[in-house]
């Protein structure tokens, strides 16, 4: 993961991610006066309060044949790709058949992938590998702001911090995108193609209708395979900055009809305790794009 101003960036080579740390060779802090440091700090815990997000998501490349992942801290712009190596599984259905797809040369901000087979697909998932990573104390609450973590996470790192221990955690990342082409697409191959992948947490589409704006959508949260309630979601749409956070119902289902055409993201965070390792933390990061009519 990369933080805008390399305040979130990936260690290379040791799987482990840093927030808010500078390594060699940057020059040693020591060098700048503590009211500078400060300063920079502050700015930088500034920006990151705007858009903290370091989602994932997949979006469909000019021409629709292929597509491409990225990493942004806000949609819809990707600042970092992602590596092919990171990919654990990819596949797009067209509703009668699913097939894997071809990672191509990853860019800067992006990793090409191209369904195999010369499928037109409908809808396609990515699952990415675990990564680690260690938070500074001082933006771990900018991060519980962006993904409306509950009192109850916010108390348990309280108590980390009062025994002096550092925020470290692992995390996975799931990606579903629902193409244009669905919208166009026969009522049953379309159902076919909204149904669960079995990804550890995904957001699927619910219902036969083609997504459009002012209309009634419904969406569902899974997580290993069982809806997951009391969810935060936040939409995004492509035209505007400004989200919209809602919670899931009891049965995983999230209601809303948004208000703009065009590309919109639903992003969420899972996270909990690690099981099994004392004061670690392990977090599922979800992503689903549609485009609206």
């Amino acid at each position: 993961m990369t933080r805008h101003g390399g305040w979130y960036r990936q260690e290379p080579f040791t799987g482990q991610t840093s927030v808010g740390q500078h390594r060699p060779p940057v020059p040693s802090l020591n060098l700048l006066s503590r009211t500078l440091f400060r300063l920079i700090l502050g700015w930088a815990c500034v920006v990151a309060q705007a858009s903290w997000a370091h989602d994932s998501w997949i979006r469909a490349m000019p021409g629709g044949a292929s597509l491409e992942i990225g990493t942004g801290n806000r949609f819809p712009v990707m600042d970092v790709g992602v590596g092919p190596d990171n990919v654990k599984q990819s596949h797009c259905t067209d509703g009668e058949s699913v097939v894997t797809l071809q990672a191509g040369m990853a860019g800067p901000r992006s990793l090409p992938l191209v369904p195999t087979g010369g499928l037109q697909p409908l809808a396609c998932w990515v699952e990415l590998g675990a990564l680690d990573v260690v938070i500074d104390p001082a933006l771990v609450q900018v991060y519980f702001n962006d993904i409306q973590a509950p009192a109850a996470t916010r108390q348990a790192w309280a108590d980390q911090q009062a025994r002096g221990l550092r925020w470290q955690e692992t995390y996975r990342k799931f990606a579903r995108i629902e193409l244009a082409a669905a919208a166009e697409a026969q009522t049953t191959l379309r159902l076919q193609a909204r149904k669960p992948a079995g990804l550890p947490l995904e957001i699927v589409v619910l219902g036969e209708q083609a997504l459009a704006a002012r209309a009634p959508l419904q969406f569902q949260v899974l997580r290993d395979g069982t809806p997951l309630a009391d969810f935060p979601v936040e939409f995004v749409s492509a035209r505007s900055p400004v989200g919209i956070w809602r919670r899931t119902d009891g049965q995983g289902r999230l209601r809303e009809s948004l208000p703009f055409p065009g590309r919109w993201l639903l992003r969420g965070t899972d996270l909990r305790p690690a099981p099994g390792e004392v004061d670690r933390w392990a977090s599922r990061f979800v992503t689903l794009a549609i485009e609206l009519r």
